[in-house]
């Protein structure tokens, strides 16, 4: 813990009491978007990579249901030809989980900062444009955040006739399924979360949400490009 708060928490911390110190106006909530944007930029890479292992997988779904459903009876060559394809794609399916553990322990320290650290601020005013009070919960940020959580998902989803695969007649296309509940249930789940804590918290879940966007339609922009 002593190592988590020396690395990660206190620096973060140090660096937002600076911002707010030296950021025209000595808006609170601007030194959150701004500490934020700062973080984000640092992470681009990793998330830009994280984007396009994401987009590369739903379009590899048609081809691996096809494997799913050619060796549907043989669940050991139906995973060897999976892995194989993979492997032919250069895809690593689980590149967008080892690049959410290196983010993890800045995400953590973050929500530490914008949670117990600012309420531990003295002599600082917490207050968002004068109106929101970060160290309080927000109907209304958390309201935008569910939104663009919502809009961020609807991005990645695949739409009809886009290549997908067509679930065959009579039989539910499970995928799809469970890629519309996720595309309710995170933003939901969002919500619930930031419904009670430091709306400190959701200004920051808010300006990742609209940088991830904006970071998205670039990435995949180029990407169909093939300015990658």
């Amino acid at each position: 813990m002593a190592f988590f708060n020396a690395v990660f928490y206190q620096p973060l911390l140090d660096a937002l009491i600076l911002i707010y110190k030296y950021l025209p106006g000595h808006d609170f909530g601007m030194a959150v978007i701004t500490l934020t944007v700062l973080i984000k930029f640092v992470l681009y890479p990793l998330s830009a990579k994280g984007i396009k292992s994401q987009k590369a997988l739903q379009d590899l779904q048609p081809k691996i249901k096809e494997l799913q459903e050619k060796f549907k009876d043989d669940k050991n060559r139906q995973a060897k030809e999976v892995m194989d394809l993979y492997k032919k794609e250069k895809i690593n399916p689980f590149s967008g989980l080892l690049l959410l553990l290196v983010q993890l322990p800045i995400l953590f320290a973050l929500f530490k900062v914008f949670g117990d650290g600012v309420k531990k601020m003295s002599g600082v005013d917490t207050t968002f444009l004068g109106m929101i009070n970060l160290t309080e919960a927000s109907v209304i940020l958390v309201i935008l955040t569910g939104a663009t959580q919502f809009w961020q998902a609807k991005m990645m989803t695949p739409r009809h006739g886009s290549g997908q695969a067509p679930a065959e007649k009579g039989k539910p296309d499970f995928s799809s399924m469970m890629q519309k509940q996720m595309l309710y249930f995170f933003p939901a789940f969002t919500v619930f979360i930031l419904w009670s804590m430091p709306s400190a918290i959701a200004l920051y879940w808010l300006t990742t949400t609209l940088f991830t966007i904006f970071q998205q339609y670039i990435t995949l922009r180029n990407q169909k490009h093939g300015a990658i």
